[in-house]
């Protein structure tokens, strides 16, 4: 990714977080974000263990000081970490935190004994992976229709699938888009800036919600505005927001979730682990997004899906570019992915607005799309120009003042994800099956569709209703 794009929405998330100091990591690379002067340990023994142990090192090692050393939140919490301060969060810059990597490095010892992670730092669980979006929506005539099209299949209340969408809010004005008439949820927070610019990931949940309802109209669907923040969460309070979206409103046949983080690990996040050990005692089915960073480094929670004990319980999903037929080139794949499903300029709801909205459009550029593509994809080449939506540099023109209509082009694994819930919940109501982990197994084993990423031939979930767009071939170097 290229750094400039990643230093802006460093800015764009920690404006959302004033009162949580950030960094980027791991300390020779920026792969993630995470909490300043923090980690994450399990409740009881193991908190005791990583604080006094991280207390005698930072006594011993020079530079540091274990005056700061000492829990942050309650002993005991619902999803089984502490977060305990290691260092004071005001220290240095963005580029890393010394306290949390010499923390990190004291455990090191102890971990190898147990043969398991004591201790983690506290990531940023977000819509734009390592903070760099792929595209933002471009609006989309009325006319046109949204694509995947609505599927014909009848809404019935005592079969409906039940769908949880973990992401932004609804759209005050959702339901005057006829999609969205069994959708429900929280409403999007602050739409708009005081200058009325759509804010960053604004519509983002809505437009996932359609998604869905598109694909199998016969589900009853759920919207939380979880990631509210610039698409951002903490991974220590997004483990309690699942819970508390769970605890509100059940555990649902399917969860869609397009959000999450690499860590440099092979084993999860330590703050969503209690979590995902009740997800999988509860049947529920997580469909998680496989993230936007071309890369093969497991995404979190997607790539729980590649742990024999969740494979059942999770589907990972990656995007494929607008025919269809290759990987889209922002999508993260690896064996970790299970499935690819149309993730590229996609057509869907995003709202019911009836008049002009200012709409900035947010110019992103991977380092991926550098790497041998020979198509224009979404990230490299975007439908508009204008200011960046953070608003910090500008590329000379005037911001596109256009209307939204009630419909949207925008792509990313964001958008892959709820296509394949949706597929999943079609195939429970057309084979009136009502486990969504069965379900899963039975798409997959039944599915006779495949793509090509990165050489590799990958299952390829294509809704019948979608229609492939057009791509740009670009022209070779002179």
């Amino acid at each position: 990714m290229a750094p400039q794009r990643f230093h802006e929405q460093f800015d764009q998330i920690q404006r959302s977080m004033p009162d949580v100091p950030l960094a980027m990591g791991p300390d020779d690379s920026a792969e993630f974000f995470y909490e300043k002067g923090v980690v994450l340990a399990r409740d009881g023994e193991e908190a005791r263990l990583v604080e006094d142990t991280v207390r005698t090192h930072f006594t011993q090692a020079t530079g540091l000081t274990a005056d700061r050393v000492r829990r942050a939140s309650p002993e005991t919490n619902r999803t089984g970490i502490t977060r305990i301060q290691v260092g004071d969060p005001g220290h240095g810059d963005r580029s890393g935190d010394r306290a949390v990597a010499h923390a990190l490095r004291a455990l090191r010892e102890h971990e190898g004994r147990a043969g398991r992670r004591l201790v983690s730092r506290n990531h940023v669980v977000s819509i734009a992976v390592n903070a760099c979006p792929g595209d933002e929506p471009v609006p989309a005539p009325l006319t046109q229709g949204t694509n995947p099209a609505p599927a014909g299949t009848a809404y019935d209340a005592g079969t409906a699938v039940g769908v949880l969408v973990v992401d932004t809010g609804l759209m005050h004005d959702y339901r005057l888009e006829p999609l969205l008439a069994h959708t429900d949820g929280d409403a999007q927070v602050q739409e708009t800036d005081d200058q009325g610019v759509l804010r960053q990931y604004v519509g983002h949940g809505t437009f996932i919600a359609g998604l869905v309802a598109a694909v199998a109209p016969n589900t009853d669907i759920t919207v939380k505005g979880t990631l509210n923040d610039a698409g951002a969460i903490l991974e220590s309070d997004f483990g309690h927001k699942l819970f508390d979206a769970v605890d509100e409103h059940g555990w649902p046949d399917i969860i869609s979730l397009s959000a999450g983080t690499s860590n440099g690990r092979t084993d999860g996040l330590l703050g969503v682990d209690a979590f995902m050990r009740e997800l999988r005692e509860q049947g529920t089915l997580l469909v998680a997004a496989a993230g936007n960073n071309a890369s093969a480094t497991p995404f979190w929670p997607a790539a729980y899906a590649d742990l024999p004990e969740y494979a059942g319980s999770v589907l990972s999903v990656g995007a494929l570019r607008g025919d269809g037929e290759f990987g889209a080139c922002f999508s993260n794949h690896g064996a970790w992915v299970k499935a690819y499903a149309p993730g590229e300029r996609l057509t869907g709801a995003l709202t019911g607005f009836t008049a002009p909205v200012p709409y900035v459009y947010q110019h992103s550029t991977y380092d991926a799309c550098r790497f041998g593509f020979t198509y224009a994809c979404t990230c490299q080449y975007p439908r508009h120009t204008g200011l960046l939506s953070e608003g910090q540099e500008s590329t000379g023109a005037k911001a596109d003042q256009v209307m939204f209509e009630g419909y949207a082009h925008w792509s990313g694994t964001s958008f892959a994800t709820p296509v394949a819930a949706g597929m999943v919940a079609a195939h429970m109501t057309a084979h009136k099956e009502r486990d969504p982990r069965a379900a899963r197994r039975q798409l997959l084993e039944s599915n006779t569709e495949y793509a090509e990423v990165r050489g590799a031939h990958v299952p390829a979930l294509r809704p019948p209703t979608w229609s492939p767009v057009p791509v740009l071939r670009l022209a070779p170097p002179a």
